[in-house]
């Protein structure tokens, strides 16, 4: 694999027996489920999180496409917090044949290899087995963390489909969207 291209995977969880979570009680760990759609605070994360793997998608969104995204009754997010401060975030996905997709998951750049991505995971995979008894499924690839791929694979997705292409272009920083405000 080049520089420039990056393989992408499409994960699949189709029974919920296949979850294996992984368990652990870190002391001032907490994930809540946002009650009150803020697109603001979903652009931060998807931004801040997504910068370092390429995210794409939503560089180019403005206010309306962020508004429109997180006030739908299809969508929830859920934010992981350790001793009051936002660590990171998941956002599920009902999809229109009942099945979940978990559109983003991830942690801040300095929760990272802190041991919260595979409980962050399991709770995102227990949140839409709540929500579905269709399948779950996210898309990831290789220009993703490390350790991604690992801990989808550890809680029980199984890959359905893989491609290679293009990375994405780079996206501006969250630094870089606020100056571009002003």
């Amino acid at each position: 694999m080049g520089n420039n291209t990056k393989t992408s995977y499409r994960l699949e969880m189709r029974k919920r027996e296949d979850l294996r979570p992984k368990i652990g009680n870190i002391q001032g760990f907490r994930i809540e489920k946002m009650e009150i759609p803020c697109p603001e605070l979903n652009k931060f994360f998807h931004t801040v999180v997504g910068y370092e793997y390429l995210w794409g998608g939503r560089s180019d969104w403005g206010q309306d496409e962020w508004y429109d995204y997180v006030n739908r009754d299809e969508l929830e997010t859920w934010i992981a917090y350790m001793r009051g401060t936002p660590a990171g975030y998941f956002e599920l996905e009902l999809q229109p044949g009942g099945e979940i997709q978990i559109e983003c998951i991830g942690l801040l750049p300095q929760f990272v290899g802190k041991g919260f991505g595979g409980i962050l995971l399991t709770r995102a995979l227990q949140r839409s087995w709540e929500l579905t008894d269709k399948s779950i499924f996210l898309n990831t690839c290789t220009h993703d963390h490390p350790h991604a791929l690992k801990n989808y694979l550890a809680r029980g997705f199984r890959i359905a489909e893989s491609k290679t292409s293009p990375l994405n272009e780079p996206i501006p920083s969250f630094w870089e969207l606020v100056e571009n405000t002003r």
